[in-house]
């Protein structure tokens, strides 16, 4: 079983499903964890020296952080559904809680912060979306915590990737610090598949091949990108969802294209 891929378990006492740590992952920023609360269920959170962006990905939940409450945050069915998640930032240091409205996935992503900022509810319009690529490298993208908005690590943005579509392609890293050309970004997929019985397809792969591992990723899990290229492939017949958690040094996405495959996006 490959090293790269997280799996889900049965939710624990307060919904946890996954997770994974700077210490599991064996690197130094990127923390995320996955939440499944039924309805009325509380989870909390907050440590010290780490800034956090909760992403309500499906369902409605209140949130409280600090004395701040952000009420009745997200409403779509699934992220499948053409709407923008509920989403709070959390600066490092501040205790958080969510209470879930019915049925919650939440995720949880963390970096390491000095609790710069205030909390902010994430607006619907500050989440802006586009599309990427043409044909079948066509892919649709809501960046909701993106280098434009104010956080100290944090970047985070969700896709959705049709049937039969490549995404995060032509293949493309971000593990190097090359000031103007390249920045160093450890990163989590962490994906849904619709139907969720399905699966996609994701290759993890540096310039010399020390690291070359293609993940059959299922509904639910995790693909974590401690460097190297990250292509993903959705089959025929099943929609992909992931959502992507970045964090480095440096709080900028600049990204480097395989050069074998950099023609696909230089053709005319």
């Amino acid at each position: 079983m490959s090293g790269l891929r997280v799996r889900p378990h049965a939710p624990d006492a307060d919904g946890a499903v996954l997770e994974v740590t700077p210490e599991s992952a064996g690197w130094d920023h990127v923390g995320f964890k996955v939440v499944r609360l039924t309805d009325g269920q509380l989870h909390g959170g907050g440590v010290a020296g780490r800034e956090c962006c909760l992403v309500v990905v499906a369902g409605t939940a209140d949130i409280r952080v600090g004395e701040q409450r952000f009420e009745g945050v997200g409403g779509r069915a699934t992220p499948f559904e053409d709407k923008a998640p509920g989403a709070v930032y959390v600066p490092a240091g501040m205790i958080w809680f969510v209470t879930a409205r019915g049925p919650v996935e939440l995720a949880v992503c963390t970096a390491p912060g000095k609790g710069l900022g205030a909390p902010r509810l994430i607006a619907d319009a500050d989440m802006s979306r586009e599309t990427r690529g043409t044909g079948t490298n066509t892919r649709y993208v809501r960046n909701i915590l993106p280098e434009t908005q104010p956080a100290e690590g944090l970047l985070v943005v969700e896709v959705i990737t049709p049937g039969g579509h490549w995404s995060s392609y032509p293949p493309h890293k971000h593990d190097t610090a090359t000031p103007t050309e390249e920045t160093a970004l450890e990163e989590t997929y962490y994906h849904r598949i619709d139907p969720p019985q399905g699966f996609a397809i994701q290759r993890v792969y540096t310039d010399d091949r020390s690291l070359d591992e293609t993940v059959s990723v299922e509904d639910g899990d995790v693909v974590m990108v401690p460097r190297g290229y990250h292509p993903v492939g959705a089959p025929h017949g099943y929609d992909v969802y992931y959502l992507n958690v970045m964090a480095g040094p440096k709080r900028n996405w600049i990204f480097r294209n395989d050069p074998a495959h950099d023609w696909i996006v230089r053709k005319t």
